[in-house]
């Protein structure tokens, strides 16, 4: 088993985004003839399933204003909020005999026995893919199989920023209500509240430390296999970041067809925009209110026709005409932000 971390020229990057190129990028071009075990960490950040509408999932609004990034991952499953209070484990395996179900559990196997031992006596896996104590979720866990190779990961919530967690997540109320769940931060537990106490006071660092040492059942870093990725590999690394993972195509563009409203007050009157949107373009617009206009308000609809849900793409496709013939004192920026909001 070989251990592959985040780091270039000999120091550590805390970017997500970059975490997961880099374990695409193994999975497809790094054969080492053993299991690969990829521990990272990262500055805040939303990571949405493969099939999820990154839009209905993550408030956006929210995370520009905070600095949080959204990326899009090649495994399915649910939106987690990750920040550097998570330890994050990733595996690359080309065992593929074992179904979805028993690779999840084979996955869980050594952290809910590392767990155990760290003091989580009552671990254990909930449904398909979470680990819960006592009720409450400490991880949550994806998977794949590309080309014959099994892709796997979860998160290990050592500490958790539940305000900024429960800001940036738009969960969906439904499956909540069908589970008795009133929030985010009703249904998760950070791992270092049930820790033994000698475990209690580390940092994010050294806790992944730990787990990287217990993983390969070794005494220290000596006895850890280790692949230091290469200028050459940082390379494809690059290009998957340019085309994937840095890219909006890649992190909007895979929402699916769906059709929302956006209503708002301002000086002219009321405002409603309804929005039919396919893979992060928008396909027809329809704009209700009891404003008043100069001239038809269908041409401020055939304008955002056709233009990506992207603030600096509304704003360009709107600049292209006078409002004000159409809607008055209302500007192009209180439009793009009812949109977005």
């Amino acid at each position: 088993m070989y251990l592959i971390e985040v780091k270039r020229n000999g120091k550590y990057i805390y970017d997500g985004a970059v975490a997961l190129a880099v374990q695409v990028y193994a999975q497809k071009n790094l054969f080492l003839g053993e299991d690969m075990v990829f521990p990272y960490l990262t500055e805040p950040l939303v990571q949405v399933g493969r099939y999820q509408n990154a839009r209905e999932e993550a408030n956006l609004e929210y995370m520009k204003e905070n600095g949080i990034n959204l990326v899009r991952r090649d495994t399915g499953g649910g939106t987690i909020y990750l920040d550097m209070g998570g330890v994050n484990f990733c595996f690359v395996s080309d065992n593929t005999s074992a179904s979805a179900d028993i690779n999840f559990d084979q996955m869980y196997a050594p952290a809910i026995e590392i767990l155990k031992e760290l003091g989580l006596k009552n671990v254990e896996k909930s449904g398909r893919n979470d680990l819960h104590v006592d009720g409450k979720k400490v991880s949550g866990g994806a998977m794949n199989v590309v080309n014959g190779r099994t892709y796997s990961g979860y998160s290990l919530l050592l500490d958790i920023d539940e305000e900024k967690m429960e800001k940036s997540l738009k969960p969906n109320k439904k499956k909540m209500e069908s589970k008795g769940i009133k929030s985010v931060r009703s249904r998760v537990s950070a791992l270092r509240n049930h820790l033994d106490e000698e475990y209690k006071n580390l940092s994010s660092i050294e806790f992944a430390e730990l787990m990287i040492l217990k993983i390969f059942g070794a005494a220290d870093r000596s006895e850890v296999k280790t692949y230091e990725l290469t200028d050459e590999d940082w390379a494809g690394i690059d290009q998957l970041m340019a085309e994937k993972y840095s890219n909006w195509e890649w992190t909007f563009g895979k929402s699916p067809r769906f059709k929302y409203s956006r209503d708002g007050r301002f000086s002219i009157g009321t405002l409603d925009i309804t929005l039919d949107v396919d893979d992060g373009i928008i396909q027809h617009a329809k704009i209700y209110g009891d404003f008043f206009g100069n001239q038809e308000i269908r041409t401020v609809e055939e304008v955002l026709e056709g233009v990506r849900l992207k603030e600096e793409d509304l704003l360009s496709a709107l600049s292209s005409i006078d409002l004000s013939h159409y809607l008055g004192s209302i500007t192009k920026e209180e439009i793009v932000k009812l949109i977005l909001e």
